[in-house]
C-alpha cells in the first residue's frame, strides 16, 4: 500500500515489484549497480521509492539492446 510522506506518494519494494514487473533480486542488483541514484529511506530503514523510480525501473525491464550478429564477430 502506498504511503503518503509530506504530500509525496511512495512505495514500497514488494509494491514495486509488482508494478514494474521485477523480481526483488534484480530490483537490489540493479540498486547495488547504481541504477537509482537517489532512493529514499523511512524511519527503519526500508526503502521507498517514488512513481519516477518506478517508471525509471519498468523502463529498464524493458529495454532492448541490438546483438552484433556479424560474420566478423563469430570468428
Amino acid at each position: 500500500m502506498p504511503i503518503k510522506i509530506n504530500g509525496q506518494t511512495y512505495y514500497r519494494t514488494s509494491e514495486v515489484c509488482i508494478r514494474s514487473q521485477v523480481s526483488r533480486t534484480t530490483l537490489f542488483r540493479w540498486l547495488k549497480e547504481g541504477a537509482l541514484k537517489n532512493t529514499f529511506r523511512d524511519r527503519r530503514g526500508w526503502r521507498l521509492f517514488t512513481e519516477d523510480d518506478i517508471n525509471t525501473i519498468f523502463a529498464e525491464s524493458t529495454r532492448l539492446e541490438k546483438e552484433n550478429t556479424s560474420p566478423s564477430s563469430n570468428k
